[in-house]
Protein backbone atom coordinates (compact mmCIF):
# COMPACT_ATOMS: atom_id res chain seq x y z
CA UNK A 1 0.00 0.00 0.00
CA UNK A 2 1.22 3.17 -0.79
CA UNK A 3 0.43 6.64 0.98
CA UNK A 4 1.03 9.83 -0.91
CA UNK A 5 0.44 13.40 1.15
CA UNK A 6 0.38 16.78 -0.72
CA UNK A 7 1.29 20.22 0.50
CA UNK A 8 2.05 23.25 -1.18
CA UNK A 9 -1.76 24.61 -2.51
CA UNK A 10 -3.27 27.87 -1.78
CA UNK A 11 -4.48 31.13 -3.58
CA UNK A 12 -2.69 33.39 -6.10
CA UNK A 13 -3.24 35.94 -8.45
CA UNK A 14 -3.03 35.25 -12.55
CA UNK A 15 0.41 35.26 -13.52
CA UNK A 16 1.92 33.73 -10.18
CA UNK A 17 3.46 30.26 -9.35
CA UNK A 18 2.98 27.66 -6.48
CA UNK A 19 4.67 24.20 -6.23
CA UNK A 20 2.75 21.41 -5.42
CA UNK A 21 4.87 18.56 -3.45
CA UNK A 22 3.54 14.79 -2.51
CA UNK A 23 5.49 12.53 -0.32
CA UNK A 24 5.43 9.07 -1.19
CA UNK A 25 5.92 6.58 1.69
CA UNK A 26 4.88 2.56 1.92
CA UNK A 27 5.17 -0.72 -0.69
CA UNK A 28 5.94 1.02 -4.25
CA UNK A 29 7.39 -2.05 -5.52
CA UNK A 30 4.61 -1.99 -8.85
CA UNK A 31 5.15 1.45 -8.84
CA UNK A 32 6.50 2.91 -12.22
CA UNK A 33 4.82 6.26 -12.79
CA UNK A 34 4.20 9.05 -10.64
CA UNK A 35 1.43 11.49 -11.46
CA UNK A 36 -0.74 15.03 -11.07
CA UNK A 37 -4.23 15.13 -11.76
CA UNK A 38 -6.74 18.08 -11.06
CA UNK A 39 -10.00 18.16 -10.90
CA UNK A 40 -12.23 21.45 -11.13
CA UNK A 41 -16.33 22.62 -9.91
CA UNK A 42 -18.35 20.65 -12.32
CA UNK A 43 -15.73 18.93 -13.91
CA UNK A 44 -14.11 15.65 -15.00
CA UNK A 45 -10.66 14.74 -12.83
CA UNK A 46 -8.09 14.95 -15.43
CA UNK A 47 -4.36 13.81 -15.86
CA UNK A 48 -2.06 17.13 -15.73
CA UNK A 49 0.77 15.35 -15.84
CA UNK A 50 2.93 12.41 -15.15
CA UNK A 51 6.56 11.49 -14.61
CA UNK A 52 8.03 7.36 -15.36
CA UNK A 53 10.77 6.08 -13.52
CA UNK A 54 13.32 6.75 -16.20
CA UNK A 55 12.69 10.20 -16.20
CA UNK A 56 10.21 10.58 -18.99
CA UNK A 57 7.07 13.52 -18.38
CA UNK A 58 4.28 13.90 -20.36
CA UNK A 59 1.51 16.46 -20.04
CA UNK A 60 -1.72 17.55 -21.15
CA UNK A 61 -1.73 20.51 -23.41
CA UNK A 62 -3.18 23.06 -21.40
CA UNK A 63 -0.13 23.88 -18.89
CA UNK A 64 2.48 22.58 -21.20
CA UNK A 65 4.85 25.15 -21.44
CA UNK A 66 3.94 26.42 -17.74
CA UNK A 67 3.82 23.71 -15.74
CA UNK A 68 7.10 21.20 -14.55
CA UNK A 69 6.96 17.81 -12.69
CA UNK A 70 10.18 16.75 -11.33
CA UNK A 71 11.12 14.23 -8.87
CA UNK A 72 13.46 13.49 -5.69
CA UNK A 73 14.18 9.77 -5.60
CA UNK A 74 16.76 10.80 -2.19
CA UNK A 75 13.66 12.75 -0.79
CA UNK A 76 10.75 10.10 -2.08
CA UNK A 77 8.88 13.30 -3.05
CA UNK A 78 7.23 14.60 -6.74
CA UNK A 79 6.87 18.08 -7.66
CA UNK A 80 4.81 20.14 -9.88
CA UNK A 81 6.28 23.54 -10.55
CA UNK A 82 2.63 25.74 -11.88
CA UNK A 83 3.94 28.82 -13.35
CA UNK A 84 1.77 31.75 -15.70
CA UNK A 85 -0.87 30.39 -13.41
CA UNK A 86 -4.48 30.69 -15.17
CA UNK A 87 -7.56 31.34 -13.57
CA UNK A 88 -8.92 27.97 -15.49
CA UNK A 89 -5.66 26.04 -13.37
CA UNK A 90 -7.80 26.78 -10.16
CA UNK A 91 -9.55 22.76 -9.01
CA UNK A 92 -8.14 19.87 -6.36
CA UNK A 93 -4.94 18.76 -7.51
CA UNK A 94 -4.17 15.07 -6.41
CA UNK A 95 -1.08 13.47 -6.36
CA UNK A 96 -1.30 9.67 -8.16
CA UNK A 97 0.88 6.83 -8.17
CA UNK A 98 1.17 4.15 -10.45
CA UNK A 99 2.21 2.77 -13.77
CA UNK A 100 2.59 3.60 -17.23
CA UNK A 101 0.47 2.43 -20.24
CA UNK A 102 -1.19 3.40 -23.02
CA UNK A 103 -4.96 4.70 -23.33
CA UNK A 104 -7.32 3.11 -26.21
CA UNK A 105 -6.52 6.00 -28.96
CA UNK A 106 -2.73 4.75 -28.33
CA UNK A 107 -1.47 7.49 -26.07
CA UNK A 108 0.63 7.49 -23.12
CA UNK A 109 -0.81 7.45 -19.57
CA UNK A 110 -1.36 6.77 -16.27
CA UNK A 111 -2.61 3.95 -14.89
CA UNK A 112 -3.45 4.99 -11.07
CA UNK A 113 -3.43 2.73 -8.06
CA UNK A 114 -3.35 4.93 -5.36
CA UNK A 115 -4.67 8.64 -4.69
CA UNK A 116 -3.58 11.45 -2.33
CA UNK A 117 -6.33 13.24 -0.39
CA UNK A 118 -5.88 16.38 -2.69
CA UNK A 119 -4.87 20.08 -2.30
CA UNK A 120 -7.06 22.92 -3.55
CA UNK A 121 -5.29 25.90 -6.15
CA UNK A 122 -7.46 28.85 -6.45
CA UNK A 123 -6.48 31.72 -9.12
CA UNK A 124 -7.82 35.01 -9.19
CA UNK A 125 -8.54 36.91 -12.00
Amino acid sequence: QVQLVESGGGLMQTGGSLRLSCVVSGSRFSINSMGWYRQAPGKERELVAFITTDGTTNYVDSVKGRFTISRDNAKNTVYLQMNSLKPEDTAVYYCAAGRHGFDSWGQRTQVTDSWGQGTQVTVSS
